[in-house]
């Protein structure tokens, strides 16, 4: 039985989607089929059942979903000591979207260059996923905003950049008041379910603003294309760049200070991957160091 067929039935079995999954894993839906059936034969029942486009585990897959995640947490740990002394193995790294455009890149290129071994697995996903994700041990890390809560002893945590709050409007916005804009323009919200959303939120509740609200996205991206079409205006973390390319927008400061959305790796104290762990670390703590002025 191959450990990457476990690793597709339960990401199959989180989203209820071959098609879904097969887009996070960047192979085709009949590949993630292909695995399942694999998966099934290996086992002699049935591990998924379709309910109209929808597929859910049958009660034997119920049964070995909690086993299947032990076994390769397992495997991950006996391939991090077998490669004790040499910066081999597969580190499994969770990562927001703008982790993943701005801040892994030219890390990862220096990590793969000098260190061919290594095999990451990246997981895209929001900060509140991946920290959940983190804590079931179904990745070795995760790159994402600090909790707006106590971080357990258990977990190690390293910040690698601070995101002011920013107000982004249309081009012909630049020189005006944030305050003002937010008072007369519709409002772009950044999705309160996001930890950085919520900083957006308190700023508004602290300074006692309530603009209109035309609509609450969960992405970065999708906010500063709609702003620089006029939908509105946003309240965003100036987040790491490229941004989308072709926009016209007025990045304006907030007159009132406010705390920043905090980005860094998020990692456990105990656990075999800590030394690929703290390679990509390096690399990305290097690679902000060359880009800040």
């Amino acid at each position: 039985m191959e450990t990457r067929f476990l690793d597709t039935f339960l990401l199959v079995a989180e989203l209820g989607s071959l098609a879904e999954a097969s887009r996070r894993l960047g192979i085709t839906p009949a590949a993630v089929a292909q695995r399942m059936q694999a998966l099934e034969d290996d086992v002699g029942v049935p591990l998924l059942t379709r309910v109209g486009r929808r597929v859910r585990p049958t009660d034997t897959g119920h049964a070995i979903i909690e086993k299947s995640r032990r076994i390769l947490a397992e495997v991950r740990d006996l391939r991090s000591l077998a490669n004790a002394d040499l910066p081999s193995g597969e580190l499994r790294l969770g990562a927001i979207t703008t982790a993943l455009t701005g801040l892994l890149p030219s890390a990862l290129h220096e990590v793969f260059a000098s260190m061919p071994l290594v095999e990451l697995f990246l997981l895209p996903g929001p900060s509140t996923d991946l920290y959940q994700r983190l804590i079931d041990r179904n990745i070795d890390a995760a790159i994402i905003v600090k909790p707006p809560f106590s971080i357990p002893k258990t977990l190690e945590w390293e910040l690698l950049r601070a995101e002011r709050l920013v107000l982004v409007a249309p081009a012909d916005c630049r020189g005006e008041n944030p305050h003002a804009l937010l008072k007369t323009r519709p409002f772009i919200r950044y999705d309160r379910n996001n930890w950085g959303g919520r900083l957006a939120d308190e700023y508004l509740q602290r300074q006692g603003l309530k603009p209109a609200e035309r609509l609450e996205l969960d992405s970065l991206e999708a906010i500063s294309v709609m702003v620089a079409n006029g939908l509105g205006v946003s309240l965003v973390p100036d987040w790491a760049r490229p941004w989308p390319e072709g926009l016209n927008l007025a990045v304006l400061e907030l007159p009132v200070p406010f705390p920043p959305r905090e980005v860094g790796m998020l990692w456990p104290r105990s656990s075999p991957s800590r030394r690929l762990t703290g390679i990509v670390l390096d690399a990305l703590k290097r690679s902000q160091t060359a880009i800040r002025p």
